[in-house]
């Protein structure tokens, strides 16, 4: 009997790390980084059992999730927090901890029944976040390959998270040094827009925030402005 493939799709650098650590039978996982090697690899795999979208920047077709059983992974309590930049718009509203929810995917964005939910702190910065996400995510993948759950549909009312806009990465003018901090730490992650401000011809742009008392630290970058209407 021919053995299950499983493919890991994920835009995000940092899981590949994560695969001999958190997964056994490593031969029978292939990566995808993008749409590309994703459609090549569905084309040439006869036996794909799931696949597993750890952090994804690209719409998934109807064919695809139709075809094979497609995985993604949420970090909020679903219903509650469908939608865009989760992480963000969870810290923005306070929350100190949420749900990494694995839903099937469905047409509707995050609307897909859930084979599981597990807990998952807030604490740290986002790259700290994230990647305690993708451990969490990888330990989700064993268990689903050892137990073949049937995924159950979402109840109550959703709420929709709207995905953010570079400009909302701007540090805020008012609020006080917890705020602050929040607003540079959702944002602290590669690949992501720093907090920034605007300095005359120059972005100014913070990570690595640390509050003692009533003061905050943070690293700085200055860079001058490409263009007139950078931000």
């Amino acid at each position: 009997m021919q053995k299950a493939t499983y493919i890991l799709a994920t835009s995000k650098p940092w899981h590949k790390p994560m695969l001999a650590k958190y997964l056994t039978n490593e031969s029978q996982f292939l990566w995808a980084n993008d749409p590309e090697q994703l459609n090549d690899l569905v084309s040439k795999e006869k036996n794909i059992r799931y696949i597993f979208f750890l952090h994804w920047n690209w719409l998934v077709p109807e064919i695809l999730w139709k075809k094979i059983e497609c995985v993604c992974f949420h970090m909020t309590d679903v219903p509650y927090g469908r939608g865009g930049s989760p992480l963000q718009n969870l810290i923005v509203r306070g929350h100190k901890e949420t749900k990494l929810s694995a839903l099937r995917m469905v047409q509707e964005m995050d609307a897909g029944p859930v084979y599981t939910k597990r807990p998952l702190p807030l604490e740290g910065t986002a790259q700290e976040i994230y990647l305690r996400a993708g451990k969490l995510s990888f330990e989700i993948i064993q268990w689903m390959i050892d137990n073949h759950p049937e995924p159950v549909p979402q109840q109550g009312e959703p709420v929709i998270f709207k995905r953010r806009r570079p400009e909302q990465s701007e540090l805020p003018e008012t609020g006080d040094i917890g705020t602050l901090y929040d607003h540079i730490r959702m944002l602290d992650a590669p690949t992501y827009p720093l907090a920034f401000i605007e300095y005359g011809e120059f972005i100014v742009e913070f990570s690595d925030a640390d509050v003692q008392g009533d003061e905050l630290s943070a690293s700085v970058r200055i860079r001058k402005k490409q263009n007139q209407g950078e931000i």
